[in-house]
């Protein structure tokens, strides 16, 4: 059994460690690709699209967001790809 003083000790130290940076993780953040961020920007037009469309109730029961993000990905893409 452990005293009470090093099971405080122990959690401040594990403590401690979880709040420092990793120097791997911080150094490996990369900006992101040109697919990436024309991806992006697709999907905050289609969300906007999304949103417009919900709240005017052009929107079946049956569509769900994956679904109408499917078809306008396509759409704005140029329909080749999806």
């Amino acid at each position: 059994m452990t005293s009470p003083v090093s099971r405080t000790i122990a959690a401040a130290a594990a403590a401690l460690l979880l709040t420092m940076p990793l120097p791997a993780l911080a150094q490996s953040k990369k900006e992101p690709t040109a697919g990436q961020l024309a991806a992006r920007e697709r999907m905050s037009k289609c969300s906007a699209e999304w949103k417009a469309a919900k709240a005017s109730g052009n929107v079946t029961k049956d569509m769900k967001w994956p679904k109408f993000w499917s078809a306008c990905n396509k759409r704005l893409k140029g329909g080749d790809k999806a």
